[in-house]
C-alpha cells in the first residue's frame, strides 16, 4: 500500500464535504475513511470553521454546527504551532487565508485542498514555490484514485 498523503482542507472544502456531500469533496472524506489521506488542522482552522458553519446561508442549528466540527475533529489530526515559524511560503493577498499555507508547511502536507482562487493561484507561484501541492478537491480527488 502507498504511504498515506498528508492534506490541509480549508474551510469551505470542509463545509462541502461535511455539510453539502459536494461529490469532489466526499472522495476525499472516502480517502479519510479509508486511511488514504491524512488530514491536519489547527486551532486557527477549527475557530474559522466554528464561524463559518453558523453562517445562516448554511441553515445549520447549534447542534449541527457541533456535530460538524465534532465530525470534523475526530478526522483531523490536531497541529498546532509550538514554536517559532518562519516558512519561506508564498503571501496570499487575503491575509487570513495565509494560515492555510502555514499550517500546510508546518504538518509537512502533501496537499492543500481549497476552493479559494487566490489559494490555487499560488501553486504556480515559483519564488518561493509552495513546498506542496495546492489543488481543488477534484484534481484531489482526481490523485487519490491514482494511488
Amino acid at each position: 500500500m502507498a504511504e498515506r498523503l498528508r492534506a490541509v482542507l480549508d474551510t469551505n472544502i470542509v463545509i462541502d464535504m461535511l455539510h453539502f456531500a459536494d461529490p469532489p469533496a466526499h472522495a476525499l472524506l472516502g480517502a479519510i475513511e479509508r486511511g488514504v489521506l491524512g488530514c491536519f488542522t489547527d486551532q486557527h482552522c477549527l475557530s474559522e470553521l466554528e464561524r463559518v458553519s453558523a453562517y445562516p446561508q448554511f441553515g445549520l442549528a447549534r447542534p449541527a454546527q457541533q456535530a460538524l466540527l465534532a465530525r470534523y475533529g475526530n478526522l483531523s489530526t490536531l497541529c498546532d504551532a509550538d514554536g517559532e515559524e518562519n516558512y519561506s511560503l508564498p503571501r496570499c493577498r487575503d491575509a487570513d487565508d495565509q494560515k492555510f499555507l502555514i499550517l500546510a508547511a508546518r504538518c509537512r502536507a502533501d496537499l492543500l485542498v481549497t476552493r479559494d482562487r487566490q489559494l490555487l493561484r499560488l501553486a504556480r507561484q515559483r519564488n518561493p514555490a509552495p513546498p506542496y501541492a495546492i489543488l481543488d478537491a477534484e484534481a484531489a480527488g482526481s490523485l487519490l484514485i491514482r494511488r
